[in-house]
C-alpha cells in the first residue's frame, strides 16, 4: 500500500509539473458522424458570437435559433472561440485561449455545446469552430514549457510583435512538439463535440508547412469531412488544403467604392488575384461584416447605404465569385454596433422583418442556382454598375448592381440583348434594351 502511494505521489507530482497534464488525454469519437456536411462551393456561412447572440448568451441561446438560422437558407455555422479565456493580462478577449481542451463556462457545458452540434446536424447544417492557433493566454497550461513560446533576450514570454496584442503568449512554431499537440487538441474536437472543421483565426502567422501537415492529419480522420477556412490572405493556403481564404481585401473595397467613389471595376482585378493557386472548388469567403468590423467600422447600414445600399453589395457578395458569409444580426438591419469583444449589447430578433425576408430571398436563388455557385464567370462591369453572368450548362444568370446612390444609365452589351430573361425573384419576363436605369442601390436579378 505504501509503495502504491508514493507511486501515485510521484505521478501527481509528475501532472503538476508538466505542462502537458490536462492535453494528454486520447479522445474518443462522440455521436454519429454527420454526412451533410456541405460541398466547399455550395456553403453559406453563418458566424456566431455567443455572447451577443442571445438574452443569455451561450450555447443554449444558440440552439434555440437553429430553426431560424436554418431558414435562411444557412448549410454551415460557424462558432467564435468557445474555450476558456485567460485571466493573465487578459482583456477578456475570447481570442486569450487558456485551455484548447475545455469549454467556457461562461457559455456553457460540453454536452451543451454537442447538443448544439447536434441539433445543427439534425437540420443538415455542419459547424465549425473558430481556432486560436498563434497565440495562447499568458496562464495557459503550455506556458509552463517556455520553450513552447517566444521570448524576448532574458527569457521572458513575448506577445505577438507588432501587433499589439499585449494580452495573449507568442507560440514558437519551430518547436516540434508544441506543434504536434496543436494538431492533437484541433482532433480532440473533431471527435469530442463531432464538429465539421475550422475556422483558423490569423492563419497568415503560422508557417505553411504546419498548415499542410495539419490539414492532412484532420483530413485522414475516418468517416469526417471537414471544412477549413482560412483567416488570412497568403495564397499558400489553398496548397496548404484550406477550402477558403478570407475576404479582407475585399471588403476594404467595398468600403472605397461606396465611400471613396472607388471604381467597381476594382472588383475584376481581386476575382483575379484573390484566387491565385485556387484549385478544385477552392473559394473566398466574403462578406458585408464580421465581429471586428461591425465594432470597429461600422455596421452594413453604416458603411454600405443603409440597408437598400447594403443588399446591393450582398448581391455582388452572394452571386459573383465567393462564398458569403453573414455575421449575426445582419439578417435583422441591426442598427447598432455590436462592439467586440466587451458588449454587453444583445441582438433583437423581433425588428425589421421585412429585411430578413430579403436576406431569404437572395440566399434562396443562390442555393437553387448551380450556374451561381459553380458557373463560369464574365464581368461586364463598369465604374459605377457591378455586372456579370453566371453559365453552367444550360443555366445562364445575369446580375447588375448599382452601387451608387443615385440612378445610373447601363449599356446593355449586345450579346445579352437577344436571350429571353426572367426575374429571377418573381418570374416575370424581363425585356432588356440597349440602355438600362437603374435606380440608386438596385440589383437586378436575370436568368434565362
Amino acid at each position: 500500500m505504501k509503495k502504491i502511494k508514493i507511486i501515485v505521489s510521484l505521478w501527481v507530482i509528475a501532472c503538476m509539473l508538466s505542462p502537458l497534464s490536462s492535453i494528454g488525454q486520447t479522445a474518443t469519437q462522440f455521436g454519429k458522424q454527420f454526412n451533410g456536411v456541405p460541398d466547399p462551393l455550395d456553403a453559406v456561412i453563418y458566424q456566431v458570437n455567443m455572447r451577443t447572440f442571445s438574452k443569455d448568451g451561450n450555447f443554449k441561446g444558440v440552439s434555440s435559433r437553429l430553426d431560424s438560422i436554418k431558414a435562411l437558407g444557412v448549410n454551415l455555422i460557424y462558432l467564435m472561440p468557445i474555450y476558456p479565456v485567460g485571466i493573465l493580462k487578459s482583456v477578456n478577449s475570447p481570442y486569450c485561449v487558456s485551455d484548447y481542451k475545455a469549454v467556457n463556462k461562461e457559455f456553457g457545458t460540453i454536452d451543451e455545446l454537442r447538443a448544439l452540434v447536434k441539433g445543427a446536424h439534425d437540420k443538415d447544417m455542419a459547424v465549425i469552430l473558430d481556432w486560436v492557433p498563434n497565440h495562447t493566454s499568458f496562464d495557459h497550461p503550455w506556458t509552463k514549457n517556455k520553450s513552447w513560446y517566444l521570448q524576448d533576450s532574458t527569457g521572458n514570454i513575448i506577445s505577438p510583435v507588432g501587433t499589439g496584442w499585449n494580452d495573449v503568449a507568442q507560440l514558437n512554431y519551430k518547436n516540434e512538439d508544441m506543434r504536434a499537440e496543436m494538431v492533437r487538441s484541433m482532433k480532440y474536437w473533431v471527435l469530442t463535440a463531432n464538429i465539421d472543421g475550422f475556422r483558423c483565426d490569423y492563419a497568415d502567422g503560422q508557417p505553411f508547412d504546419f498548415w499542410q501537415e495539419a490539414i492532412s492529419t484532420l483530413r485522414a480522420i475516418p468517416k469526417h469531412k471537414l471544412i477549413f477556412l482560412a483567416e488570412g490572405k497568403r495564397s499558400d493556403h489553398y496548397k496548404a488544403g484550406f477550402d477558403y481564404n478570407f475576404g479582407f481585401t475585399f471588403f476594404e473595397d467595398l468600403v472605397d467604392i461606396y465611400k471613396k467613389n472607388r471604381s467597381v471595376k476594382s472588383i475584376d482585378t481581386l476575382n483575379s488575384s484573390d484566387y491565385k493557386n485556387a484549385a478544385n472548388g477552392q473559394s473566398m469567403v466574403r462578406y458585408i461584416t464580421n465581429h471586428d468590423v461591425n465594432g470597429s467600422e461600422g455596421t452594413p447600414l453604416e458603411l454600405f447605404g443603409q440597408f437598400k445600399g447594403s443588399m446591393a453589395a450582398f448581391a455582388v457578395v452572394s452571386y459573383m465569385k465567393s462564398v458569403p458569409m453573414i455575421y449575426n444580426g445582419q439578417e435583422v438591419g441591426t442598427p447598432y454596433r455590436l462592439t467586440f469583444p466587451f458588449t454587453t449589447t444583445k441582438i433583437d430578433w423581433t425588428i425589421n422583418p421585412e429585411q430578413t425576408a430579403v436576406y431569404k430571398k437572395v440566399i434562396a436563388f443562390r442555393n437553387g442556382s448551380k450556374a451561381i455557385r459553380r458557373g463560369s464567370l464574365i464581368s461586364y462591369s463598369t465604374d459605377d454598375i457591378c455586372a456579370f453572368t453566371r453559365e453552367k450548362d444550360a443555366e445562364k444568370v445575369l446580375v447588375l448592381s448599382n452601387m451608387r446612390n443615385k440612378k445610373i444609365s447601363y449599356s446593355v452589351p449586345k450579346k445579352l440583348l437577344n436571350m429571353v430573361w426572367k426575374d429571377a425573384f418573381t418570374g416575370n419576363v424581363y425585356k432588356l434594351n440597349t440602355t438600362l436605369a437603374l435606380a440608386p442601390y438596385t440589383y437586378l436579378v436575370l436568368k434565362n
